[in-house]
C-alpha cells in the first residue's frame, strides 16, 4: 500500500468508512470495515494524521488511535460540511473529513480525558432529573385543574399541596386519579433525591478538584458551574484568548458587518446552552449582590452597566467576564484576585 499521510474515518455505530490519501493528497484508500478491521489497519499503519467528526463515540476512538501513534483530531460536523461534494454518503462523508483535517485554519474540537467526560456525564444526568421533576410537577397541576383544582405556580406547592389533594375524599376526583396523582409524587420525591445526590457529587468535586477550586473563588462560580466549565472545557490552552472562549460559549454579540461598517447583534448563543445558561445564573447573582461587601472592580463595573445598559445586557457582560476570568485562571495555573479584576467591555 503507498504511504498515507491523512485520514478521514467516518463513525458509525458498527461500520466505519475510511478515506486515506498520500503526500500529494491523491486519494489511496477508500474501504468500509467493521472495528476490528479498522483497528487492524490503524495498527499496520504508520503515524499520521487522522480526522474524526465529533460525535458520540468518536473521544473513544480518539484515545484508540493516540495509543497506536496517531495524531487523531476531531472537527465539528459544521465545518465538515462544506467539503462534502455532490450528495452526502459515508464515501464522501470520509473524502470531506480527510480534505476538513488538513486544512491549515480548520477548528478542532478539545480532546476530553475519561474523567472529565464522566463529570460532564454527572451533569447531563442531573440536568435530566431536574427537567422530570418540572415535568413531572406540571403534569400533577394539569390533572387537578381539569377537576377545577387550580394550584399556584411553583415545584414547592405542588410537594406541598398534592398529598393532601389525593388523601381527601372529598374533592370529588376519581380513584384512577388519585392513585396517578400518588404515583407522580413519589416519582416527583425519587427525582429530588436523585438531584440532591449528584449535586453532593459535583460538591464534593469542586472541594477536591484543584481547577475547580480556582474557579471558586471568582464571583458568580459555585460548585455546579465550576465542575461544569471544567468538564466541558477540558484545556483551556486550545483558545487562544479568553474572547474566543466567550465565543465559544455564545457570550459575545453575533456580527453583520460589511464594507466597513461593524454592525453587532444580540449574542451568538453557540456552543453549550447548559454551561451558558450556568454563567448568565451566576452573573445574574453577582449583580443582584453588587451593592452589598466589599467593593471590588468587578462589582462597580456591574453597577454601572446596570445603571447604563440595563440588568439584562449588564447580566451577559458580567457572564462575558466571568468566562475570560476563567480561561485566564485555567490557562495560567493562576489564582483568582479581586482587587486586580478590571472592568469588562460593555455587551
Amino acid at each position: 500500500m503507498e504511504e498515507i499521510s491523512r485520514i478521514g474515518i467516518d463513525l458509525g455505530k458498527h461500520v466505519y468508512q475510511v478515506c486515506g490519501v498520500n503526500g500529494a493528497g491523491e486519494p489511496v484508500l477508500q474501504q468500509q470495515m467493521k472495528a476490528p478491521g479498522l483497528m487492524e489497519l490503524m495498527s499496520r499503519l504508520k503515524p499520521c494524521l487522522v480526522g474524526l467528526e465529533a460525535c458520540g463515540g468518536a473521544h473513544h476512538w480518539v484515545d484508540k488511535l493516540e495509543s497506536l501513534g496517531h495524531d487523531a483530531r476531531m472537527m465539528s460536523p459544521q465545518f465538515v460540511r462544506p467539503y462534502v461534494k455532490s450528495n452526502k454518503s459515508d464515501f464522501h462523508d470520509a473524502a470531506a473529513i480527510c480534505e476538513a483535517v488538513g486544512r491549515p485554519t480548520m477548528r478542532f474540537v478539545p480532546h476530553k480525558t475519561k474523567e472529565r467526560r464522566a463529570l460532564q456525564q454527572v451533569h447531563r444526568t442531573r440536568q435530566l432529573q431536574v427537567r422530570l421533576c418540572t415535568q413531572l410537577g406540571n403534569q400533577m397541576r394539569g390533572f387537578l385543574r381539569e377537576y377545577g383544582i387550580v394550584l399556584p405556580l411553583g415545584l414547592h406547592v405542588v410537594r406541598r399541596e398534592v398529598p393532601d389533594i389525593a388523601s381527601d375524599t372529598s374533592n370529588g376526583l376519581p380513584s384512577m386519579t388519585r392513585w396517578l396523582l400518588w404515583k407522580q409524587y413519589e416519582s416527583l420525591v425519587r427525582a429530588r433525591e436523585e438531584v440532591a445526590g449528584l449535586t453532593s457529587l459535583l460538591e464534593h468535586e469542586s472541594k477536591h478538584n484543584p481547577l475547580c477550586r480556582r474557579l471558586l473563588a471568582v464571583p458568580g462560580f459555585g460548585p455546579i458551574t465550576s465542575t461544569a466549565l471544567v468538564a466541558a472545557v477540558g484545556d483551556a490552552r486550545v483558545f487562544a484568548s479568553g474572547r474566543e472562549m466567550a465565543a465559544w460559549i455564545g457570550l459575545v454579540p453575533r456580527q453583520a458587518s460589511t464594507g466597513g461598517r461593524t454592525v453587532l447583534l444580540g449574542i451568538s448563543k453557540r456552543g453549550d446552552r447548559y454551561l451558558r445558561a450556568l454563567l448568565v445564573h451566576g452573573a445574574r447573582s453577582v449583580l443582584r449582590t453588587a451593592h452589598l461587601g466589599q467593593r471590588t472592580r468587578l462589582k462597580e463595573r456591574a453597577l454601572a452597566l446596570k445603571k447604563n445598559r440595563g440588568s439584562n445586557i449588564a447580566t451577559v457582560a458580567i457572564a462575558n467576564k466571568m468566562a475570560r476570568t476563567a480561561w485566564a485562571l485555567l490557562r495560567r495555573d493562576d489564582y483568582y484576585r479581586a482587587d486586580q479584576a478590571g472592568p469588562s467591555r460593555a455587551a
